[in-house]
This record gives C-alpha cells, sequence and structure tokens, in this order.
C-alpha cells in the first residue's frame, strides 16, 4: 500500500479531492484499488446482487454532423448510405425486443440538418401511441444541444417538449471527456463541456433519469479524466434534493479500429484490462454520490468485466440486443440473455434484470 494516509480518509467517509484522487489513480496499487472500491460497492449496495438489461439500442438515422474522429457509423446527407428509420422498423425492432422480454429502447442521434424538435416529439408520440409500455431511454445532451440550438430555445424547454412526447429518461451519452480543448480535436462539431452539463442540469432540475458515460484511452491525460469525474461528481451534489440524478457511471475504452482518431494520433496507447480495472476502481472511489458503476461488457469483455465486479461496479448493463456505433469498429462484445447470466454468476453475484431507473423485475 503506498498511500495508507488516503485510503485510511476513504475508510472515514472523507470525500477526496483531485491530488488525493490522481495519487491514487496514478501510483497505487491495483489490488489496494479494487479492494477499497469493492468496500465502497459493498457499504452502498450491501446485498451481492448485480443489474443488466435487456434493450435495443436504435439509431434514429447515421446522417450526424458532429465530425467525432472515432466513428465509423456516420455518414453525410448526400450519402448514398444514409437513412432515417421508420416507423415500420421501429415497430418491427420493438416487436422483437418485446418477444425476448424487454421494453426499453435506446434511441440515440446521429444530429441530422434536416430533423427539428418538432419531428422527435412525433416520433416519440407514435411510438408510445402503439407501445404504451415501452420505456424510451433517448437521445443526450449532444442532440438536446443541437435540438435548441435549431429551434432557437433553451434546453429547458426541449426536454419538457420531449418528455410531454414520451421521454422516460436521458442517457449520458456523448460525454466523450468533459474537455473543451480534447473534444474540439476529437468530436469538432458536437456541443462543449459545458453545454453538456448544463442539458444534465435542467434534466435534473425535471426530475429525468440520467446517466453519464466516459470515453477515454484517446488523446485525454490522465488528469483529464480525474477531472471528468469531479466535474460530473460536482453537478450530482447540487442536483434538486428530491431528483435522481446520475444514477449511472458508464466509462468505456475507445474503439479505435479503422478510425480517423487512429489515422490522424498513430500513437494511441492500447487501454489494457489492467487500466480499465483501475479505473473503474478510481471511479467508485471518486463518485460516492453516484449509485452505481456500470462496466462496459460490450468494449472490454465478459473477463474483465466480471473482474470489475470485485473492483467496484455493480452492473454489467445492457445484452444490446442491437448496437450499431462500437460495432462499426468490429469489436464489440455482445451476449445473449443466459449468457449474461451466466457470467454474474460465475464471477459469484446474482443477476438481477432491472430498467433504466434500477428497478428490478
Amino acid at each position: 500500500m503506498k498511500h495508507p494516509e488516503i485510503i485510511k480518509e476513504i475508510l472515514s467517509n472523507k470525500i477526496l479531492d483531485k491530488n488525493q484522487l490522481l495519487k491514487l489513480y496514478l501510483e497505487e496499487d491495483l489490488s489496494v484499488l479494487m479492494q477499497t472500491a469493492h468496500f465502497i460497492r459493498r457499504k452502498i449496495h450491501p446485498h451481492n446482487n448485480v443489474g443488466w438489461i435487456i434493450d435495443r439500442n436504435v439509431n434514429i438515422t447515421n446522417v450526424c454532423t458532429s465530425g467525432c474522429l472515432f466513428c465509423n457509423f456516420h455518414c453525410s446527407v448526400n450519402s448514398n448510405k444514409a437513412y432515417i428509420t421508420s416507423i415500420e422498423e421501429y415497430k418491427q425492432k420493438i416487436d422483437e425486443l418485446f418477444a425476448i422480454g424487454g421494453r426499453q429502447l435506446l434511441i440515440q442521434g446521429g444530429m441530422h440538418p434536416d430533423l427539428g424538435i418538432e419531428f422527435y416529439e412525433n416520433l416519440f408520440s407514435s411510438l408510445k401511441h402503439f407501445y404504451p409500455e415501452l420505456i424510451l431511454h433517448a437521445l443526450g445532451p449532444p442532440e438536446i444541444v443541437y435540438l435548441a440550438k435549431k429551434a432557437k430555445i433553451d434546453f429547458s424547454e426541449v426536454l419538457k417538449r420531449l418528455i410531454k412526447a414520451g421521454l422516460d429518461s436521458l442517457p449520458g451519452a456523448g460525454a466523450e471527456i468533459l474537455d473543451n480543448s480534447v473534444r474540439k480535436k476529437i468530436s469538432p462539431n458536437k456541443c462543449s463541456a459545458d453545454e453538456w452539463l448544463e442539458v444534465m442540469k435542467e434534466a435534473h432540475k425535471l426530475n429525468l433519469i440520467t446517466s453519464v458515460t466516459m470515453m477515454f484511452g484517446h488523446i485525454e491525460s490522465k488528469e483529464n479524466r480525474i477531472e471528468h469525474l469531479l466535474k460530473i461528481r460536482d453537478l450530482q451534489s447540487i442536483k434538486p434534493i428530491n431528483a435522481q440524478g446520475f444514477l449511472s457511471f458508464i466509462p468505456w475504452p475507445v474503439q479505435n479500429t479503422g478510425t480517423a482518431l487512429l489515422k490522424k494520433y498513430k500513437k494511441i496507447p492500447h487501454i489494457t484490462s489492467t487500466d480499465y480495472l483501475r479505473f473503474i476502481a478510481i471511479s467508485r472511489i471518486a463518485l460516492h454520490n453516484i449509485p452505481h458503476i456500470q462496466a462496459s461488457l460490450l468494449t472490454v469483455g465478459k473477463n474483465t468485466a466480471q473482474l470489475t465486479l470485485h473492483g467496484g461496479a455493480d452492473d454489467l448493463g445492457s445484452i444490446m440486443m442491437e448496437e450499431n456505433v462500437v460495432s462499426a469498429t468490429g469489436n464489440a462484445h455482445r451476449v445473449k440473455i443466459e449468457e449474461m447470466r451466466k457470467i454474474i454468476m460465475v464471477a459469484g453475484f446474482n443477476p438481477i434484470l432491472r430498467n433504466q431507473a434500477y428497478e428490478s423485475f
């Protein structure tokens, strides 16, 4: 143990500052980090349960103006590959989702130059009309910012209109790294870090269930990663008392195969299993006020995901009945229902099927 004084403060329920977190992250033994994170996880969740969910990730369109260097999925509006998912296609996908026991549809962009807020209102209300039991876990702060600017209204108004149309919760998509200098390089046309945080602040005022992601392992520094954690911890600390706020944090390593990001920045080091376990652990240690840490089985695979359950994580997310963006790099680790249950049980935990509000059923 390299920093017993910091570990002692954690065990005494002290909130660590940036310098303390950086010291632990950069210098502490992985075994100590994982044991400490697991101790905290057990305090928050004394049971032996691990959550998972059945959902389907459908892209509204593959047309996007964000210009993200890590995305192989998007195309221009004039591309012969461009599409907008039709209502009939949604119906088929939702019927298939319901048939295997899922109720949640994760709907995300791109940001299509011809699609404004009225399109999304009509889409959400139509889907809820045909499927009243459907849970719409949809869009993310970048789309909210985009729609607000397009309609010349504020973020809160966009959210209120989408909630009225059927939005149930707002994913923490598009966070990448919450540092503007990094974002300008990897996602030049996406919302700023400040705008991302402001959307979530407004969402919390409206008591929308939200989550946070982080895509790391590209051009950011380790200090950027810790600052990302502190920014979301600080935002969570000012949410209205009765608001649910951020229910989970989901960090995932960038998938670089064939991306413009890798072509531009050729010396991007691969995030190893050890790197991922270390970051999951420091996330659980830092984020005392966010209840769930979700490991990204989709990007790290089952063996690493199982280990995270002994180092701070208490959730493995979705079986991802459909997923397009990560899969476009050829690196997705998708699993079926029984396999997800087995992965959790073999790791020594009880698999608990949940919804996006972390309610079991």
